[in-house]
């Protein structure tokens, strides 16, 4: 088994090297066929992996494939903890990961920096292995790290443009501030459990439950909750959650297929998984569970509502992924583990499906990305059209689709909730349905419904005010009058894509969500257990019962108002833009979380830095440290040099000083001495200056 998994880490991670380091050497062909082939093998295994644990009841395997370093009794190592969870989430990964690897070889093949971003993407999916598998919160803490160094390099991989180095810029200090509270909570796991292994710290775990700590003051806090939260600020920037998620919008500055493996199944995945795999401490602190679902419910909706105004196509969809990332951590913070995990799985399917989709979209328009330019496409790219569409459903949660299932059976267990904030949360994920279906049909009815493309043969070259950064990059003129369907590179992915998001969340609802899939993996007190309170008979009675509930009908009036708005009156839109304006300035200026982030954050870090460089740099630094060492040296040199005359009389005075210096240093040690020693100090300091004088003059 250890060789298995070690071939599903290693395999991505040398083809990233080869096409990395040998780019010259293998071009452009060899570059593609190396990474694909070490994904692909990582995907096989892993689905081999799955099977085994999932229908053959493998035994869950955790163990050390070689200890790094012993300090103080703590062992760092590096190990695998492969269970259904770990399975669940290696096949998911490599999968997703395998479709964006083809779809980039049509999507990609006119640019510059082709093998560096298939380096680049393998290394990514390698980053995320070494996070699920780890069985320690040091191989965590790395690929945890590796995957923020990675979507920094992607998501600046136009680094000419001064747009896409702020983007970045802006992605890795988000995440830096997430990562400080992660860090402090390994590090007080660390320090109170003596342990980084997953197996030890579950263990000790209720043993601490009611342990309390002193940070400052002399309040007591609970070391459960404090370990807790800090451990899920550090998914608040993984998984971008208010107020940590503004860096995802702008991740939309990388090339689109990027913005699908970050969005669907790496790195803003990473925190939903953390925090379940951590559900043996979030259970003993409801204080945290509350917090968690709060922050989650918040972002869910009212991310969702800025996909509403948005004109980009890919930023329509990245406004998406924060919604529902805010429905997974909501479900997180209900105990509904299961629902938050079945979720992503499903959700990582379907946005990997509409990201693609709608990179294929800005293939066919010529790398414009402005929705207010298409129209009617669906009669020039029926593959993507569909596919899309598919998607949409899916992720509108339309019974059968897999995000019904997943969607339905979060908010459901946040109903039946009683954790502090899930009244709150409730409304707020039962309102977003609504606002989800709105913003999902609107981008889908302006995209491929209509007569034709608005102005297309306008703006096939210049863009749009909302266009993204890669139609600046990609700006060519064309000869073709109307959309294209794309290659088959392109649209491969889409249909495989598809599939599962049509079907997987009925073939898998039961056993996840209701049977015993998670048994032995998640934890979840008698208390906290949603999940249980809601009554499953088949995947089809839960179907037919969540058809009579309010989320169906409200995601099929959310469907119905864009339809009506965008393709039969438009000027509706227009009108309640001018009349609710400052609803949409609002909207439209992200809740101004930007402009604060700028002038408080971003300001007063450069206020800080400039009196730092005056006091620390100028006044410390050089002024003390430096100029004024030398100084002193220059001082200390000029007087001893005086003591070098090869006159007798001269050092019969510096033994003299010297013995009076020793005197007053011993005085100096006793408390009683103090005054005498402060004499002989003075008496030292004059005849010091009576030598200067005499050496300077000579005896006469």
């Amino acid at each position: 088994m250890e060789n298995i998994l070690l071939a599903i880490v290693l395999a991505p991670l040398l083809g990233a090297i080869i096409a990395g380091l040998l780019r010259n050497q293998v071009g452009r062909a060899g570059a593609h066929s190396v990474t694909i082939l070490g994904v692909g093998i990582s995907c096989v295994l892993s689905l081999y992996v799955l099977w085994q644990h999932a229908f053959e009841g493998a035994p869950v395997y955790n163990e050390t494939v070689y200890t790094w370093m012993v300090s103080d009794g703590l062992r760092m190592e590096i190990g695998f903890l492969i269970d259904r969870l770990t399975a669940m989430m290696m096949a998911v990964v490599t999968f997703v990961s395998l479709m964006v690897h083809i779809y980039t070889i049509g999507y990609m093949e006119h640019e510059e920096g082709y093998q560096r971003f298939f380096s680049y993407i393998a290394l990514f999916t390698f980053s995320m292995l070494m996070l699920v598998m780890s069985n320690n919160f040091l191989q965590l803490f790395f690929g945890w790290e590796a995957v923020g160094l990675v979507s920094y390099l992607l998501i600046g991989f136009y680094f000419k443009r001064e747009t896409a180095i702020f983007a970045n810029m802006k992605a890795f200090l988000v995440n830096r501030v997430g990562d400080f509270g992660f860090v402090l909570g390994i590090a007080a796991i660390a320090m109170y459990f003596g342990s980084l292994d997953y197996k030890e710290v579950f263990t000790q775990a209720p043993q601490l439950a009611d342990a309390s700590i002193t940070i400052w003051g002399g309040d007591a806090w609970s070391l459960m909750t404090v370990i807790c939260i800090l451990l899920f600020i550090g998914a608040m920037g993984k998984s971008a959650q208010v107020p940590l998620h503004v860096w995802l919008p702008d991740s939309m500055e990388g090339p689109t297929p990027i913005s699908a493996l970050i969005h669907a199944a790496t790195m803003v995945t990473a925190g939903i998984f953390m925090v379940a795999r951590m559900s043996p401490l979030y259970e003993l602190s409801e204080t945290a569970l509350s917090f968690v679902l709060v922050i989650g419910a918040t972002t869910a909706f009212f991310m969702g509502l800025i996909g509403i105004v948005q004109n980009d196509i890919k930023r329509v969809v990245a406004y998406s992924t924060l919604s529902q990332l805010g429905y997974m951590i909501a479900a997180l913070g209900a105990s509904a583990y299961a629902a938050g995990l079945f979720h992503l799985m499903t959700h990582a399917f379907f946005k990997a499906l509409l990201f693609l989709a709608a990179g294929s979209v800005i293939i066919g328009m010529h790398h414009d990305q402005d929705i207010r330019n298409m129209g009617g496409i669906r009669k020039y790219m029926p593959i993507t059209h569909w596919t899309a569409l598919l998607g949409s459903l899916a992720l509108i949660g339309f019974p059968g689709f897999s995000g019904f299932f997943s969607k339905d059976a979060i908010i459901e267990a946040v109903h039946h909730s009683q954790i502090a904030g899930a009244g709150y949360a409730n409304v707020l994920l039962v309102a977003g349905v609504f606002v989800t279906a709105l913003y999902s049909f609107r981008m889908y009815f302006l995209v491929f419904h209509g007569e034709g493309p608005r102005n297309f043969a306008a703006h096939h070259g210049p863009h749009g005010d909302d266009a993204g950064a890669e139609a600046q990059e990609h700006h060519e003129e064309v000869d073709e009058p109307t959309p294209r369907e794309s290659r088959w590179v392109v649209t491969l992915p889409l249909v495989l894509l598809a599939i599962p998001s049509v079907v997987i969340g009925y073939m898998t609802v039961g056993p996840m969500l209701f049977g015993d899939y998670f048994d032995g993996v998640l934890s979840v007190a008698a208390v906290h257990d949603t999940l249980g309170q809601i009554h499953f008979e088949s995947a089809t009675g839960f179907m037919l019962h969540g058809i009579l509930a309010p989320p169906f009908w409200l995601a099929m009036a959310g469907l119905g108002v864009a339809w009506f708005i965008y393709t039969r009156r438009p000027e509706i839109a227009r009108n309640l833009a001018i009349r609710f304006d400052w609803v949409h300035f609002i909207l439209d200026r992200k809740y101004g979380f930007d402009e604060f982030n700028q002038a408080v954050f971003a300001g007063g870090s450069k206020l800080l830095g400039k009196a730092l460089w005056l006091v620390g740099d100028r006044a410390v630094i050089d002024g003390l440290a430096v100029n004024g060492s030398a100084h002193s040296v220059g001082w200390l040199a000029s007087t001893v040099r005086f003591i070098q005359s090869g006159m007798l009389y001269h050092y019969a005075m510096a033994i003299i000083i010297g013995l009076l210096a020793l005197l007053g240093w011993y005085a100096l040690q006793e408390y009683w001495m103090v005054i005498i020693g402060g004499i002989l100090l003075v008496v030292v300091w004059v005849a010091t200056a009576i030598f200067r004088r005499v050496s300077t003059t000579g005896p006469r």
